[in-house]
């Protein structure tokens, strides 16, 4: 199979700076005011998830879930757009060439090397990989390699695609391919997959989740789907920040896969999120921002290009994070739920049983722009809150979650950080301020001495009362105009979860009890 990476004209593991140059003198981008590159996708500003596949063949054949999410394709597919792609990256003048690590504990880590055709390609996945020493380049052996070139599209009717964009993964060879798309969150998510597929069989379990450490050394996990608030909630100044979005939990405790944050930004502000607004500097890749052409002033309440707009940064951005990118094990952690039904309260605290079910069931809602195609809230159900990354049956990571939670004893709280008082459209979103009080209450332990009501409907206890938080906020019935329009929302709900959980096989009856 033809190796890009044996040319001459691969530039490789450029510093920042020179990275910036060239894609600016490339015309891939733009400089704005805070020093960022501002870069624009195209048609693609989300993920793909339906042009994603996975070789079948091989020892991973039989321990994939296969399906609408791990969709099989056959090697002679993935052979013949690999080496499409080798070769288009061989043609061209001038190819970038990134070797990072997924994994801040080193008995865990993957080497990753990244073959991209433009050099903001490079820049964004060199700030959001482990970067090695100096000493570690030399004689780098990538675990795994992804070549990366949107000027390569597919035939889908002489190459078995849906579309001319492909994200293809071949684990026994532990090749990735990448064509079609400009979206650099393809290149991000597929480290991800992998690691997610590797970890487990080690006795690791890998999480969709951001994760800080307070002052005392106690750790949080903030699980959710991309716009729940993982970055947001993480950001917090009085804790340090471990990772944003990618994390393993092993028997030492918690590991950052990712050496940087990737954040949405649509709405960002200066003074509600202070730490990612002053991350975004030299270095930072502003993915379909509203850029002015004139002043090249950012406009982050647009929605011009995407609702999906997105910053990349280094974790050495954000000022006390924890560099290293290793803790103790967790004792707080938060399922994020942005809730597009209205019907959820903003916190309730789960026991085990009830942790277990809703990790399984990862209720939540797709945001407009995260995935091709969506362009408003959709309610969905994503096992684990991260099913389209995880390459296994969810059982294996459940099961993992179950004994970490047993062996730690960590508290679980289902947060939604989605609509009140109506649906999404009608009822407003919960204030972010509001939603932080109430976390930091809970990492604080101010929760364990109020008074708790348990859900009529779905059996959880939510707190009645909560520091710097309206008692009525904490009742979402009561921010309805129609109560009797509540009760049949929170019924069809519940209805919903109970359709889900039938979908899933294997799941022990005393987590299905737990449910509505």
């Amino acid at each position: 199979m033809l190796d890009v990476t044996e040319r001459a004209t691969l530039l490789r593991n450029l510093p920042v700076p020179a990275l910036v140059e060239r894609a600016v003198a490339g015309g891939e981008g733009l400089l704005v005011p805070s020093g960022a590159l501002a870069v624009w996708t195209g048609k693609y500003t989300g993920r793909s998830p339906k042009d994603k596949f996975f070789v079948r063949g091989g020892k991973s054949e039989a321990e994939i879930a296969w399906g609408a999410v791990n969709q099989p394709v056959e090697s002679h597919v993935f052979d013949k757009l690999y080496q499409r792609v080798a070769s288009y990256l061989a043609e061209r003048e001038t190819c970038y060439v990134v070797d990072g690590y997924a994994g801040a504990d080193p008995r865990y880590r993957l080497r990753v090397r990244v073959v991209t055709e433009y050099a903001w390609h490079s820049l964004f996945i060199s700030q959001l990989l482990i970067k090695p020493g100096k000493d570690e380049l030399e004689g780098f052996e990538p675990d795994f390699k992804i070549l990366v070139a949107p000027g390569v599209q597919a035939d889908p009717s002489a190459d078995g695609t849906r579309s001319e964009c492909f994200i293809m993964v071949d684990l026994e060879r532990m090749l990735g391919v990448v064509g079609g798309t400009q979206y650099a969150g393809e290149m991000k998510k597929m480290i991800f997959t992998v690691m997610n597929y590797l970890l487990p069989a080690r006795g690791v379990l890998p999480m969709h989740c951001s994760a800080t450490v307070g002052p005392k050394g106690d750790v949080a996990l903030y699980f959710g789907l991309s716009g729940t608030g993982k970055t947001t909630l993480s950001a917090d100044p009085e804790r340090r920040l471990i990772g944003d979005d990618e994390h393993g939990w092993s028997d030492q405790g918690v590991f950052n896969i990712e050496g940087g944050c990737y954040a949405k930004t649509i709405g960002l502000d200066r003074e509600k999120e202070p730490q990612i607004w002053d991350a975004i500097r030299f270095g930072a890749v502003l993915e379909n921002v509203d850029v002015d052409p004139a002043t090249r002033e950012v406009d982050f309440a647009s929605s011009r290009h995407t609702e999906n707009t997105r910053a990349a940064y280094p974790l050495e951005h954000i000022p006390g994070a924890v560099l290293e990118g290793t803790a103790g094990h967790p004792r707080t952690l938060f399922f994020l739920t942005a809730d597009a039904s209205g019907v959820l309260p903003p916190i309730a605290e789960l026991d085990e049983a009830q942790a277990m079910y809703h990790f399984l069931t990862g209720y939540t809602s797709k945001l407009a722009g995260t995935e091709r195609g969506v362009t408003a809230p959709e309610p969905t159900f994503s096992t684990c809150f991260g099913a389209p990354f995880l390459p296994r049956p969810p059982a294996v990571y459940a099961r993992l979650l179950g004994e970490r939670l047993k062996e730690h004893g960590a508290r679980v709280y289902l947060v939604n950080t989605g609509w009140q008082g109506g649906a999404s459209g009608q009822g407003k979103r919960i204030d972010l301020a509001l939603t932080r009080a109430m976390v930091r209450a809970a990492l604080n332990g101010e929760l364990a001495g109020v008074p708790y009501r348990v859900d009529p409907v779905f059996g959880f206890r939510v707190p009645e009362r909560c520091p710097g938080v309206p008692d009525a906020v904490l009742d979402p019935k009561s921010a309805w105009s129609d109560p009797e329009a509540y009760d049949q929302a929170a019924r069809a709900l519940a209805q919903a979860f109970r359709e889900n959980m039938e979908k899933l096989p294997g799941v022990p009856a005393s987590i299905r009890a737990a449910g509505p």
